[in-house]
């Protein structure tokens, strides 16, 4: 039988030996969570699962799409015998929600948040030739909890712009040998001005002797190369400084990626660990209205991208079909998504770095409590932020979506909420724009960048509400909820939207936005009429369309929810890719 989703998860930081646990494990509902006081932990469990994919989806071989708070997985695990002398590190690329982890019946992990991977260090409890028993359970109370959740539906059947739910484990699990004197994963940060790559490399201990190596290579050979003594830092240094005639910038439809090998060198000169990676050489900079990309305006024509799948649920069913999406939204014209209500698998953004291809990061974060927040919100945003941070495809952060409360006279919860999410990223990353919230409530007066959301369907009106821009005012989704504008580069983060399928059965749960065109031919009129009032705006950076593809009801996107093309490609790839007018300031 083969593995599903085989590819290496960490593409940014990959070792060679590794092994994937996805496949069949056994499973079983808990839905009153009392599995730990009924023995689940010891026994075999009742039915079987296809991991990575959650239980609700048709890949996972359960479909079951009902509400079940807590689920158990477990399966034997071989450890190779070749691995002696490492240890053992078990990798959970993403799980919903609340995690526990055992080995053997030892607990060896623990972790909260459904969108960032987690680490279990097996030093101790099990080493390299023994097969181990491996036990998780997830608990995921989403009427309850207060988690953040993106679009994931609170009621049993999908509504609005909520979609089935994902409980339990949706990215890939495995493992790895590890040595005791490791590299941790590498900070990357691109200088164009500098012709440099600096790189941060913490390792797990300082052992007298160590040194960092790093080269730099692309298709002709070495670039660069740089050493630096890894026993005087936590996190040791070092820039790779590439030769003026050997510089390739990376930017939209230009994935130049340089590879990049690191080495830990002990004393006697023998490698103790290695690792691959790569990078992309861009800078982002803001010059007035305009965000440019290597010193260029470049006009970002984003597109909504929400990553459900109808047999995966939010799980891409195979690798090729995270970067044919990437493809598929190229094809009409888009050069960038808003990665929209959910952290993607890193994968995406693998193929994203590999095809020039821009992305705002985004957090799921509907469902939390912004009146009340939790810490733990904020932490699962940090993480995202360092899983992501060296992938050259993301020039922008943004971690919360319509917050939509009015400013009090007291300051609130939501001022607290919204400020620590934006100072979490700033404090992350000094080289890309935050935008505090997209559409509705700007809470943070500091914010590089702002925008707001605008589903009307006349485009005269649409271009009537972005014109004040240039007297220095900008169109709010409401006043009430934001500080005064500042003169900040503007972008309209969703629009469009249009209603159309013609395939769905009379009386099918359907919608989109505005009035559904009676012709395809009205649509394109109307698609262009909208997509032109924003490009032809001098002080607008860019645009978001609603949305890439159908995603069960709403049923709004550029193709069909399966992937198949509602319109003529070639003609809506031509409507977007004119000049547009902050592109020839």
């Amino acid at each position: 039988m083969s593995i599903p989703r085989p590819e290496y998860p960490r593409p940014q930081f990959a070792r060679t030996d590794w092994l994937c646990l996805n496949g069949e494990w056994q499973f079983e509902m808990d839905p009153g969570d009392s599995g730990h006081q009924r023995g689940l932990l010891e026994r075999e469990l009742t039915d079987k699962i296809t991991v990575p994919f959650c239980m609700e989806s048709e890949l996972s071989g359960i479909g079951h799409v009902d509400f079940v708070d807590c689920v158990w997985y477990r399966r034997e695990v071989a450890i190779p015998s070749e691995w002696a002398g490492r240890t053992v590190l078990l990798h959970f690329q993403a799980v919903d929600y609340d995690t526990t982890v055992w080995i053997n019946g030892v607990e060896v992990g623990r972790h909260r948040g459904g969108w960032s991977p987690f680490t279990c260090d097996l030093g101790g409890v099990a080493e390299p030739g023994e097969t181990v028993t491996l036990v998780v359970r997830a608990r995921d109370r989403i009427l309850y909890s207060q988690s953040p959740h993106g679009k994931q539906c609170e009621t049993y059947f999908n509504c609005g712009c909520s979609y089935t739910r994902t409980t339990g484990i949706w990215q890939t699990v495995w493992m790895e040998p590890v040595p005791d004197v490791r590299m941790k994963r590498p900070r990357i940060t691109p200088d164009v001005a500098n012709r440099r790559f600096r790189l941060e490399v913490p390792l797990t201990n300082n052992t007298p002797g160590m040194k960092l190596r790093a080269a730099l290579t692309d298709e002709a050979g070495e670039v660069a190369a740089a050493e630096v003594a890894a026993d005087q830092d936590f996190a040791p240094q070092l820039d790779l400084v590439i030769p003026e005639d050997r510089v390739r910038l990376w930017g939209p439809g230009e994935p130049n990626l340089y590879d990049i090998t690191l080495e830990l060198v002990d004393a006697g000169g023998s490698v103790v660990d290695s690792a691959e990676s790569y990078a992309g050489l861009r800078s982002i900079t803001i010059d007035g209205m305009a965000v440019k990309i290597n010193g260029v305006s470049v006009f970002q024509r984003q597109v909504l991208d929400q990553g459900y799948y109808p047999d995966g649920v939010m799980t891409a069913p195979t690798d090729a079909a995270l970067r044919a999406d990437i493809e598929m939204s190229m094809a009409v014209g888009f050069n960038s998504a808003r990665l929209h209500q959910k952290v993607f698998e890193e994968r995406f953004l693998y193929h994203a770095d590999k095809l020039g291809y821009l992305v705002w990061g985004e957090f799921g974060d509907w469902g939390a409590n912004r009146v009340d927040p939790k810490i733990t919100y904020a932490t699962q945003w940090l993480e995202v932020l360092r899983r992501d941070y060296s992938h050259p495809c993301i020039i922008g952060w943004c971690g919360i979506n319509e917050m939509m409360m009015d400013i009090v006279d007291r300051i609130d919860g939501v001022n607290d909420f919204t400020h620590a999410v934006f100072v979490a990223a700033k404090a992350i990353d000094r080289t890309r724009p935050v935008l505090d919230a997209s559409g509705y409530s700007h809470r943070v007066a500091e914010i590089d960048v702002t925008d707001c959301h605008d589903y009307h369907q006349d485009p005269d009106v649409l271009r009537e509400h972005h014109k004040a821009l240039a007297k220095g005012e900008a169109f709010s989704n409401n006043p009430k909820a934001s500080l005064p504008y500042r003169g900040q580069p503007f972008f309209v983060s969703e629009f469009g939207g249009i209603w159309w399928n013609p395939e769905a059965p009379e009386g099918e749960a359907s919608w989109g936005y505005g009035e559904r065109p009676k012709t395809v031919e009205e649509f394109y009129t109307r698609f262009e009429g909208l997509c032109n009032a924003l490009l032809d705006n001098p002080d607008l950076f860019g645009y978001c369309y609603t949305q890439l593809t159908d995603i069960h009801q709403e049923q709004n996107g550029l193709f069909y929810f399966d992937r198949r093309a509602k319109f003529d490609n070639a003609k809506l790839h031509a409507i977007q890719t004119r000049p547009a007018a902050i592109e020839q300031k």
